[in-house]
């Protein structure tokens, strides 16, 4: 079994698709599975997936109804078999250096929740605004407020109380934020590695008032 489950929810994600599943194949760290969850995807996201799978081994593709990414990623958790998770969307992108500075980070902490900053890249992958730099502890009183843990970055040892799902009933309504809220609740603890080891894409979407 791998000893990470990377969960991906795609849908009509073929513009970044192959660069998110190329950030993944370029880690330090090579004992991961991929699982991609198709959520009724209208364009070539499948096609372009299947690609990899049949090229790589540890990428899995789950093709399922439009759910929302609350729905595939919890199909994704559910099928997942390594001891890490953590979630990376379809746009999203890791550094080289993501799995195992995270890993070694969480085992220095002995942590279960670990996450970390992040850059925020446009549309054409070129960097904007500043680096994120995340708070280098939260607990669940804090996480209360707001969602402190770049979902992209996060990750979850199971080991200790087996896998965690997401609320299905939330869609896409900030299901990730729930997620992480319920994790951190376990311990009442997380902790931020202030290494900048993602990339976090900002996409504008036409207004509806244009």
């Amino acid at each position: 079994m791998p000893q990470v489950s990377i969960i991906t929810p795609c849908y009509n994600a073929s513009r970044f698709i192959s660069q998110t599943i190329d950030s993944v194949l370029s880690k330090t760290f090579t004992d991961w599975e991929m699982i991609i969850v198709d959520d009724g995807s209208k364009d070539d996201s499948s096609e372009i997936v299947e690609k990899y799978v049949k090229k790589d081994s540890r990428i899995r593709l789950i093709q399922q109804p439009n759910g929302g990414s609350a729905n595939a990623r919890y199909h994704g958790i559910r099928e997942a078999t390594g001891r890490y998770i953590t979630l990376l969307d379809a746009d999203d992108l890791w550094l080289p250096q993501f799995l195992e500075k995270q890993i070694e980070f969480m085992k220095e902490k002995k942590a279960i929740c670990v996450y970390s900053s992040y850059k925020r890249i446009d549309e054409n992958s070129n960097e904007i605004l500043k680096p994120l730099i995340c708070r280098s502890f939260v607990n669940y009183k804090k996480m209360q407020i707001t969602n402190f843990i770049g979902c992209l970055t996060g990750l979850y040892d199971s080991s200790k109380y087996g896998k965690k799902y997401l609320d299905e009933k939330l869609k896409s309504i900030r299901d990730d934020y729930a997620y992480w809220l319920e994790i951190v609740k376990l311990e009442n603890a997380a902790y931020g590695n202030p290494e900048v080891l993602a990339c976090y894409r900002v996409i504008k979407y036409p207004s509806i008032l244009a």
